[in-house]
């Protein structure tokens, strides 16, 4: 149990840190070259990781209240887990997605009470909405929303090609090609991470095969 504990808090330190310094020092849409190939780009995503999303603020709910049921059944099946004595092989990996998953679930409940400014939804025309400036912090419950209404906070941006295709090209002359256009947080790299480790030890994660 120690070793999922210290897994989880290092990975939430490192998540919300990153999170709360974008936000309060970057506007959105901002974004500050590190080196060729990296960026960060702040961007408010309502929806799952890497940007996806559906719905409107139903859609957000829905999220949330998968998130926290995922989060409960793998509370469990870590008390199952430890009780049988499984292996690093499983535990790490599990512990890397539990904590990416509850980095990203702060955000969508608090976020929206603890700043004051942020995306809100517009049920008028079914749109997101941004804002101006750079967002401060404030007392609990003061902030630009409410419970469940804050949006996750993304800034990890790798633009490996990024490249304006000169308009003499036929067929794609004049295009912008961007690859990898996904912009993540440190929770959504925790999940895509332990699912790979997973997947690579998947033999030694599950000697027994899928046994829950």
């Amino acid at each position: 149990m120690k070793k999922i504990a210290l897994i989880t808090f290092l990975i939430l330190l490192i998540d919300q840190a990153s999170k709360i310094y974008i936000k309060t020092h970057f506007p959105l849409n901002g974004y500050e070259d590190v080196f060729p190939g990296f960026k960060l780009t702040f961007v408010e995503n309502p929806g799952m990781a890497y940007g996806f999303h559906f719905g409107g603020m139903l859609g957000k709910y829905f999220l949330v209240i998968v998130r926290v049921f995922l989060i409960g059944g793998m509370i469990y099946l870590f008390s199952k887990w430890l009780k049988r004595g499984e292996s690093n092989y499983l535990i790490i990996p599990m512990s890397m997605i539990f904590a990416g998953a509850i980095g990203n679930l702060i955000d969508g409940m608090f976020y929206g009470l603890i700043f004051d400014s942020g995306m809100v939804y517009d049920e008028n025309i079914k749109q997101w909405i941004g804002y101006g400036g750079v967002s401060k912090l404030v007392p609990f419950g003061q902030g630009y929303s409410t419970f469940m209404k804050g949006c996750v906070v993304d800034m990890l941006h790798f633009p490996l090609v990024d490249w304006n295709v000169p308009e003499s090209w036929p067929l794609i002359g004049g295009r912008h090609l961007e690859f990898f256009k996904y912009i993540f947080n440190v929770a959504d790299s925790a999940i895509t991470v332990g699912g790979a480790l997973l997947i690579i030890f998947r033999k030694k994660a599950f000697p027994n095969g899928l046994e829950f």
